[in-house]
Formats: C-alpha cells, sequence, structure tokens
C-alpha cells in the first residue's frame, strides 16, 4: 500500500455514455440482490475501470472485463454483495493506485479486507504439487480462516483465467492448466464447489491435453442413437413410478465430464465404451423423507446392485456433500447411478460453501458445507502451530487436499497408485512382494530413507533390497495398505520365531541324546560361554538358527560338547526316534509342492537353510536326490493330535459337457473340503482333465472326497496327482 496514491480513480469515473454487454450480464447475474445493493455494483465498476483505464489483457480486451467477469461467476453462485464489490476490485490495489484506504472509504473495512486478501494470495505462485510454496501457502490458508471469501474470489479469478487461457503461450497454458488441476480445483472439491471444481478440471485437461480433449469430447457428443434411445426410456420409467409412488420430483441425467472419462480410462484401463457403458441420474425432492421414499420407489423399478448403496445424508461427506447413492441393474445390460437428495443439498453438492451464504457467525446459522469448511481450516490453523516447518505443514495439509491416493513413480517412470498415508514399505510390496519381503531401506527422490516414511504424490521412489532381509513384527505398525499387510503376516508365519525356537529345542536335544547328553544337563555357564564364543545373544537366537537349517542340529551338538569338554562316544538308543510334527509348528515346517504331504501319509524332512524342515512324502520322486545328503535328512512322523487343514490336488477326468464342472465342484464342497484352484489340462470334444487343488484334513477325508466324485455320472476317473 502506499497513502501516498492519487485518490483520482475514485473521483474520476469512466464516461457513461453507454454501459457495456459485460457490465450488464454481470449485474442480471447478481438480481438476486436487494434493490438498494445493486446501484453499489454499478459504482464498484465504475472505479475499477477508472482504476485500470488503460490496461489491457494479452487478448487485448480492457482489463476491466475480468474483475467483472470474476464477480459474474460469484453472481452466478449467489454470493453476498460484499463479496462480489470485492471481485470487481480484486485487482485494484496491486496494479493500480488505487489504496486499501480509499476502498474502505468508498465500500467499506469488509470489502477492503476482501481485496487485502486476495491481493496477497495473488503473490503465491505454485510450479506444481511436489514443489509448492510452503510459506505462502501457509498465509493463504491464514488468511481463508479470516474470511472464506477471500478464496472464493481466488478460485474465480482462477476460472474466469481458464475460461480465456487461449491468450497464453502453450508453456504458459500447460503450467497454468498443471498448477489449476494440482492446487486449486482439490481446494474447491474441499471446499464442497463441485460445479467449480469440475470445470477446472476440464478447462485443465483441454489446455494440457488438447488433442485428446478433443476425441473424447467428440465421442461424448456423438453417442449413438440407441443410447440416447436407452436413456430417454430409463428416465421415463424412473419418473413414471416415482408419480405413482406420489413422490414431487426433479429428475435428471448425469453428464460425465471429459476428465472424468479420461481417469477412468486411465485408472481403470477401460475403453471408452467401457467408461460410457454406465448411465447416471440424479433425482431431487423436496425433503428427506421423501429422498427415502424415493430410494424404495427406484429399488423397485430396478433390481440394486448389492453392496453398491451408500448414505451420504445420514454420514456426510467432510465438504459436506450429502445425497443417498445407488446402483441398480439396468435394461439394457448396463449399470444405472441414480443420487437422490433434497433441492437443499443439491444446491450444496454443486456450490458448496457458496450456497445460501452466511458469512457471519451470529444468531444466522451457516449452512453445513460453509461450518465444515471453518472446522476444517480451523484445524489446519491448529495443526500449524505444531508443525515443524512450513514443508511439514504442507504436507499434512496434502492429506486432506488430495484425500483419495497418491501417485508414486518407479525409477523407471511406472506410476504407482497407493492409499493416503502409504509407506516406503507399502511402495515395495506394491511392486512385488519379494521385494517388499527383502527390502531395507528406500530412496526417496533420491535421498535415503527409512522404510516407514509416508509418501506424498510426485515423489520417486527407489527400493534398496538384501536377499538376507526378512520381514520384522514392526512393520505391521506402520504400513496401510491391504498388500503389505498379508505379505507380512504370511512370511511372519513362515518364519515365526516361537515355532523356530520349539522346533529347534526338540532337533538340538534329539542330536544331544546321540552323543549322550541333552540341552537340561548342560551347565548354565558353560551354555553361556558357548553361546558368547559364537555370538548368540541368548539360547533362542541359536536354537532358531537350527531350527532354519542356518546350522545343523549334529553340528551344533558336537560343537557344544567340544567346547564343554564333555563328548562322549557311541549313540545312545535314541538315534532312530523321530520327530513328532502336530501341523501347528508352520512358521519353521513347510510342506513340499512337488507331492503335497498330507497326514497319514508316511514321510521324512529334509533340512533346508533358511526355511527350516521341508516335508515330503517318501515316494516322493525328490527323495532320491535327497539321499545325497543324508546329513540334512529329518525323521519326523505325524502326531497323534495332529490338525489343520492341508493342500492335495486331484487330477479328474469328466465327460466334456455343460455342468461337469459344476458337479464336481458341489461334490468336493459337499465332501466339506474348500477348493483353492481349479485348471484345465487337457480337453476334446469328448472328455476333459482338471486339476483341482483342495483342502483336506488327512488322508481319510481325502479318500471320502474322491469316493464322493466317483459316484458322478460325469467322472471317468480321479487320482491324487
Amino acid at each position: 500500500m502506499n497513502p501516498g496514491r492519487s485518490r483520482k480513480a475514485i473521483r474520476t469515473p469512466p464516461p457513461q455514455d453507454e454501459v457495456p454487454e459485460y457490465v450488464r450480464r454481470f449485474e442480471a447475474a447478481a438480481s438476486y440482490l436487494p434493490a438498494d445493493q445493486r446501484p453499489l455494483l454499478r459504482r464498484a465498476w465504475e472505479v475499477g475501470a477508472a482504476a485500470h483505464a488503460g490496461q489491457t489483457r494479452k487478448s487485448g480486451e480492457p482489463y476491466i472485463t475480468h474483475p467483472v467477469a470474476v464477480a459474474q461467476v460469484l453472481a452466478e453462485l449467489g454470493m453476498d454483495v460484499e463479496t462480489l464489490i470485492a471481485a470487481v476490485l480484486h485487482d485494484t490495489m496491486e496494479d493500480t493506485p488505487l489504496t486499501r484506504e480509499e476502498i474502505a472509504g468508498a465500500f467499506g473495512e469488509a470489502v477492503a479486507e476482501l481485496v487485502d486478501g486476495v491481493t496477497k494470495l495473488d503473490k503465491l505462485k505454485f510450479r506444481d504439487r511436489k514443489e509448492a510454496a510452503a510459506e505462502s501457502f501457509r498465509k493463504m490458508l491464514l488468511a481463508m480462516s479470516r474470511d472464506l471469501r477471500v478464496i472464493m474470489i481466488k478460485l474465480a479469478d482462477r476460472l474466469h483465467n481458464m475460461r480465456t487461457l487461449g491468450a497464453q503461450s502453450p508453456e504458459a497454458r500447460a503450467r497454468i492448466a498443471r498448477e489449476t488441476l494440482d492446487i486449486y480445483a482439490p481446494i474447491a472439491q474441499r471446499l464442497g464447489m463441485s460445479l467449480v471444481k469440475s470445470e477446472l478440471q476440464d478447462l485443465s485437461f483441454a489446455a494440457m491435453y488438447p488433442w485428446r480433449h478433443a476425441v473424447i469430447r467428440k465421442h461424448i457428443q456423438s453417442q449413438p442413437v440407441m443410447r440416447r434411445e436407452a436413456l430417454a426410456q430409463i428416465e421415463t420409467e424412473l419418473s413414471q413410478r416415482l408419480n405413482r409412488e406420489g413422490i414431487p420430483h426433479r429428475l435428471v441425467g448425469r453428464v460425465k465430464t471429459a476428465w472424468s472419462i479420461y481417469t477412468k480410462m486411465r485408472s481403470e484401463g477401460k475403453s471408452f465404451d467401457q467408461v460410457m457403458d454406465m448411465f447416471g441420474f440424479r433425482v431431487v425432492v423436496a425433503s428427506v423423507p421423501e429422498a427415502y421414499h424415493a430410494l424404495g420407489a427406484v429399488h423397485a423399478q430396478y433390481k440394486p446392485l448389492d453392496g453398491r448403496f451408500r448414505d451420504f445424508i445420514a454420514i456426510p461427506k467432510a465438504n459436506g456433500y450429502q445425497s443417498l447413492h445407488t446402483v441398480l441393474f439396468g435394461p439394457y445390460g448396463s449399470p444405472i447411478e441414480v443420487q437422490i437428495r433434497t433441492e437443499e443439498m443439491d444446491l450444496v453438492a454443486e456450490r458448496g460453501i457458496a450456497a445460501h451464504w452466511t458469512y457471519k457467525f451470529g444468531t444466522q446459522m451457516p449452512s453445513s458445507a460453509q461450518s465444515k469448511a471453518h472446522a476444517w481450516i480451523s484445524e489446519l490453523i491448529e495443526n500449524q502451530r505444531s508443525a515443524g516447518s512450513s514443508l511439514e505443514f504442507l504436507d499434512n495439509v496434502k492429506i486432506d487436499l488430495f484425500p483419495d491416493e497418491v501417485y508414486l513413480f518407479t525409477p523407471k517412470g511406472k506410476i504407482l497408485s497407493l492409499p493416503r498415508n502409504s509407506t516406503a514399505l507399502d511402495f515395495a510390496y506394491a511392486v512385488h512382494t519379494d521385494v517388499g519381503n527383502q527390502a531395507v531401506a528406500s530412496r526417496v527422490d533420491k535421498k535415503l530413507v527409512p522404510l516407514r516414511t509416508k509418501l506424498s504424490s510426485g515423489q520417486s521412489v527407489e527400493i534398496i533390497t538384501a536377499k538376507s532381509a526378512a520381514p520384522k513384527p514392526q512393520w505391521l505398525e506402520f504400513v496401510v495398505t491391504s498388500k503389505a499387510r498379508t505379505a507380512i503376516r504370511h512370511q511372519l508365519k513362515q518364519l515365526g520365531h516361537e515355532d523356530a525356537v520349539q522346533l529347534g529345542h526338540r532337533m538340538l536335544d534329539r542330536a544331544l541324546e546321540e552323543l549322550d547328553s541333552s540341552l537340561d544337563g548342560m551347565p548354565a555357564q558353560r551354555m553361556e560361554a558357548f553361546l558368547s564364543e559364537h555370538k548368540y545373544p541368548r539360547l533362542e537366537a541359536l536354537l532358531e538358527d537350527v531350527a532354519l537349517g542356518n546350522w545343523m542340529p549334529a553340528q551344533a551338538a558336537q560343537a557344544m560338547m567340544a567346547f564343554a569338554e564333555l563328548r562322549g562316544g557311541g549313540h545312545s538308543k535314541h538315534s532312530q526316534e523321530k520327530i513328532l510334527i502336530t501341523g501347528g509348528e508352520r512358521g519353521v515346517i513347510s510342506f513340499a509342492n512337488c507331492c503335497q504331504p498330507i497326514p497319514g501319509d508316511e514321510i521324512m524332512g529334509f533340512h533346508t537353510a533358511g526355511k527350516g524342515i521341508v516335508v515330503h512324502r517318501l515316494d516322493c520322486p525328490n527323495v532320491v536326490e535327497f539321499r545325497k545328503s543324508p546329513d540334512r535328512w529329518v525323521p519326523i512322523d505325524w502326531d497323534s493330535s495332529v490338525s489343520g487343514d492341508y493342500d492335495a490336488s486331484l487330477l479328474i477326468e469328466v465327460e466334456n459337457r455343460p455342468g461337469a464342472l459344476a458337479q464336481v465342484a458341489a461334490a468336493v464342497a459337499q465332501a466339506q473340503s474348500n477348493i483353492e484352484r481349479v485348471e484345465y489340462l487337457e480337453r476334446d470334444i469328448n472328455a476333459a482333465v482338471m486339476r483341482f487343488n483342495i483342502q483336506v484334513r488327512d488322508r481319510s477325508h481325502l479318500a471320502a472326497v474322491m469316493r464322493r466324485l466317483r459316484r458322478l455320472p460325469a467322472v471317468l476317473g480321479v487320482r491324487r496327482a
């Protein structure tokens, strides 16, 4: 501000021989204002036009056309007179001699405060989501916290700039469009202003990818006659059903934007026809009870899809949005999306915080969207006090602005989408389960960071692995994706510490018994000395190493005896005793896929480094190979209290006729067995051979399944694979 600036702009209005057409359009849009307030709009234009006299836009038009167009956008949203005046004058303090004091004197302190707030926002320069000016962003939110109308003027300003982007250079168009898509459209969405958000997204799409936008727009406009007829018939049938129920309503078809179609095609890998193969309607009624009544009516007309109903009336979205969402089975095989809401909810859904504008929190009740917006911003301001830096604060804000997912890059440029709050470890498992299991650290934007580091959109992530690495129980405390949680739990189950210790204890005890000793018989001091010598912090670590095959039991036993100088000769009577397994030791005992042993089979164990004992059937073809390493054999057998489900495979030959597969599947289920997988191995015109991977309790259960299958007329033969 410069108090010494000339006051000429206030005192000398422009010639009024004729009011321009753009001013008349603006005043028509603001005709909802009380009669005594409308002259203030003309006065604001006169002051603004005088202040901007001689200034032009890149298109060659007088500069004043831009702020008036911004004010018209806000008038179409139903904003109050102070907001409209501030919009007309929003560039004057920055680009003209007009001062804050002069604006306050002519139009009041509230208008001057709004113009001052927008002027400060105009100094913010966002490049993209990753490199946003964090401190400026903090200041913008502080300005919003004082008066939400500040950001609304800024959004309207950005919207008109996007509408007139053609005058800019291609580079500027791309930069402004990316900034709009990354910052302003999400803010509009967070404030519930879906109309503004949708137009900002579509205009940004057209500026960034003009050819793609044009192609999709052309496809939308040239919908086949059959689709238009189907839309008309569905609309007619829904309207007739609502009329029969006596529900006054307004029914409109929902039109997808080019941007929404494009993002859905990319995110779901669908073609244009697949994305468009869904009809959308909005039912607007007078009251909430009528909304639920209408829901019942549309469900009576077309059957709903199970699990696709959402009640945002009872549980509104964070930005105040309320509506009932349901998806119906359409008469043409295409789903029908239906949104049901009241007139007030419809207004809030489209205009967000602009709906029924109330900016003073006194006796007047603010709208739901306004209350939620104020609560959101108040929470942000509270959080920024505890943020260590502006960048940290901005990262916290992004979680709210971009709530659904983050987009990340692999070192080769592939894009991965993960839920918000995802960590580098979630990213590792998204790349591949083996990458996650062997992860030890990560590089985010080429900086070394821990695996628990949370990721933000636009970051490039590289995972550092080591073959010797394995998942840790602590990982479950910070991963957020279901894929990561499942993989970690599975791996921990395979290599469970407690199971390893128990099995290692039994195995080492057996080996010591062959040397006429035992773990319990080893003096405590000598045991501690032995563990210290071999760098084991405690006995459990040694036992785990034995169970996982990192140290063979016989070797460990001999080393202990030699160290304790208690080594004796000969073998005890226990040398041929078998270790009995119950099936509950699956942390360190696994069952070979090559022969799939189940309780009742004759079995043997083979010690494999890092995996513990792998159980094979004695008639397994691979046993011949294992005989070459007798030191790794482990004598084992089934315990009398064996439990659990075990994998088994059946080769089933059936007649190649309709329904045969269903009969086989039903018979397996009736025998109390779960089917894990089915595949066709051979197939001709008469017969087919299928492989069923199933789960059984033991050999008796497997035999019962096979007997039931052999009784089926379509089954020609059954044998265990």
